[in-house]
C-alpha cells in the first residue's frame, strides 16, 4: 500500500527533546530518541530482552535505556549494557536511516543501502529567514492516499470549509493538471472574485485592502511518496495574479507531509509557509490556529469515508476530471511500489574465451 523505499516525515525537531518518542511509521514501530551530542537516532521499538517498548523508557549519556529493567541500546541496534548481566550474546534489533533537516526528522523504512539523504526534497522556505513557519500534527483514521486526494482536488474546498477558504468560484473554475518528471501538478486561476474569510484577515494582516475583488490562485504539487506542497494566495485584481509585485498580494506555501501509519491511517504534519511580516509571531500563531481549524475539517470527512470504503470495498469509486491530480499521484506511487517488488538484478558471470 505504500512505498518503503524513501524518506518520510517522522516528526518534528522539537518532539524529540529529552524523552524518546514511540511512532508507527508504515507499518514499522519505531523509537527515536537523541542519541551521543543529540543527533537523532531510530531503533525498533522492541526491548530484545522481554520485548518492552523502548520508547517508555529514558535516554542517559546517549544511550537509550529501556523502563523495564535498565538495558542500554545503541543507535546501531545492539545492545550496549545491562545491569549484572553479560549482553554479549543479546540480538540485535533494527536501526533506520534517520535525517533532522529543516526542523524535521526524516525516517528511511525501506533498504538501508538506498537511504541516501540528498533524496530528501529540498524546502526553499525552511532555511531562509525571510520566510515564517507555523503547523501542527493530526494524527488521521484513514489510509494516506485519500489524503492526497483531498489535497489534489480543492474543489471541496466550497463545501467542507464554506466558512473560512471556500467560495463557489472554486468549483466553478476548471482546473488543470500535469504531470512533470516525478511531480504531480493541478493548478486553478480565478479572477476578478471576493475574497473568502481567512483570505480576507490576511490582506487585513499585511495592510491591504480586504473590500475590493482579488484574484486567486490554488497550485498543488506532489511529490513522492506522499508531499503535498500547495501555493496559494490572492491580488488584488488587476495587478498580475500570481506574478503580482509583493506590495499587492498575500501568498504562501500550504505545506502538507503525510506519512503513512498502517494501512488505514496516517500522521498528516501540516503547516504553512508565508514570506510576509515572518517576524510577526501573533500572525504566525493565528494563522495556524485557523488552519488547524480547517485540517479538522477534513479529518472528519476522511474518516467517514474511509469506514465507508471499508465497509463496501465492492464498490467502484468514479473517476472525475477533477480527480486526474489524485489519479495521477497514485500512478506514480503505483510505479514505486512496483519496482520496489522487482527482485534484484544478478549479474552472470562472462565466459572467458580460451
Amino acid at each position: 500500500m505504500f512505498p518503503k523505499n524513501t524518506w518520510y516525515v517522522a516528526g518534528s525537531s522539537d518532539e524529540i527533546a529529552e524523552k524518546p518518542l514511540g511512532r508507527q511509521i508504515c507499518g514499522e514501530k519505531i523509537v527515536f530518541y537523541r542519541a551521543a551530542e543529540g543527533k537523532v537516532a531510530a531503533v525498533e521499538d522492541f526491548c530484545p530482552h522481554r520485548g518492552a517498548p523502548l520508547s517508555l523508557g529514558f535516554v542517559r549519556d546517549g544511550q537509550l535505556v529501556c523502563g523495564y529493567h535498565g538495558l542500554e541500546m545503541g543507535c546501531d541496534g545492539k545492545v550496549v549494557a545491562m545491569p549484572g548481566q553479560r549482553v554479549r550474546g543479546f540480538p540485535c534489533i533494527r536501526s533506520f536511516p534517520v535525517v533532522e533537516r529543516y526542523g524535521f526528522i526524516w525516517v528511511w523504512t525501506g533498504d538501508k543501502q538506498l537511504a541516501d539523504p540528498d533524496l530528501i526534497h529540498h524546502l526553499e522556505w525552511a532555511d531562509n529567514p525571510e520566510w515564517a513557519y507555523g503547523g501542527g500534527l493530526y494524527h488521521i483514521n484513514c489510509e494516506y492516499r485519500l489524503m492526497i486526494d483531498n489535497l489534489m482536488d480543492l474543489t471541496h474546498e466550497t463545501y467542507i470549509h464554506a466558512s473560512s477558504i471556500g467560495q463557489k468560484e472554486i468549483d466553478e473554475s476548471p482546473v488543470n493538471t500535469k504531470v512533470e518528471g516525478d511531480m504531480v501538478i493541478t493548478s486553478r486561476h480565478i479572477e476578478n472574485i471576493m475574497a473568502p474569510p481567512f483570505w480576507s484577515a490576511a490582506l487585513r494582516a499585511n495592510h491591504l485592502a480586504d473590500d475590493v475583488p482579488v484574484d486567486r490562485w490554488q497550485i498543488c504539487r506532489f511529490t513522492p511518496p506522499s508531499h503535498v506542497m500547495i501555493e496559494v494566495g490572492v491580488a488584488h485584481a488587476g495587478n498580475g495574479g500570481y506574478d503580482a509585485e509583493p506590495q499587492h498580494k498575500v501568498a504562501s506555501i500550504v505545506v502538507d507531509f503525510i506519512t503513512p501509519e498502517t494501512e488505514t491511517s496516517h500522521w498528516y504534519f501540516w503547516g504553512m509557509a508565508r514570506n510576509f511580516k515572518p517576524q510577526d509571531a501573533a500572525l504566525t500563531a493565528s494563522i495556524r490556529e485557523g488552519q488547524g481549524k480547517i485540517f479538522s475539517e477534513d479529518r472528519e470527512m476522511l474518516e467517514r469515508q474511509q469506514k465507508n470504503l471499508l465497509a463496501h470495498p465492492e464498490r467502484k469509486l468514479l473517476m472525475l476530471n477533477i480527480d486526474a491530480g489524485g489519479v495521477q499521484s497514485r500512478r506514480m506511487l503505483d510505479r514505486m511500489m512496483a519496482q520496489e517488488q522487482q527482485p534484484a538484478s544478478v549479474a552472470t558471470p562472462t565466459e572467458t574465451e580460451n
